[in-house]
């Protein structure tokens, strides 16, 4: 049974990065490791992680672009789309893996870091307040 191309998009904060078409295969990483897409491919959803994408046009040519994480859904076996936060497309894979990587995964240590301190001060702050509470209501008749 032979299946239409593949058409990918990638988009990013609303631009759109990547409209190609015709693909004839993507590569991609989620939490459960890398996989492959091919045309006719079920309805899918998922999570990605801070990788490479990868796909290889009809006429061979194989292209690339690196995401700090984001979405791919496939839909009526043709159709990939990809919601990222930040993408870059280049078809150096040893620029993109090399520095680019490094780049988004330092990005997401520092937003990991930034979230875990705003956690500890609202804990600072609620545990003032239930402290100036604490005496009023031991007093109150």
């Amino acid at each position: 049974m032979s299946h239409a191309p593949l058409r990918l998009s990638v988009s990013s904060l609303g631009a759109l990065l990547v409209d190609a078409q015709p693909i004839v295969a993507l590569r991609a990483e989620d939490a459960s490791g890398a996989f492959g897409i091919l045309p006719g491919h079920a309805d899918f959803l998922t999570v990605l992680d801070v990788g490479v994408l990868g796909w290889r046009e009809a006429d061979g040519r194989q292209r690339y672009c690196a995401v700090r994480g984001g979405v791919l859904t496939v839909r009526g076996g043709v159709q990939l789309d990809v919601a990222t936060r930040e993408a870059i497309v280049d078809d150096d894979l040893e620029r993109l893996e090399s520095t680019v990587l490094r780049q988004f995964h330092e990005h997401d240590d520092a937003d990991r870091r930034a979230r875990t301190e705003t956690v500890r001060m609202e804990l600072r702050a609620v545990r003032e307040l239930l402290r100036y509470l604490e005496p009023a209501e031991a007093g109150a008749p």
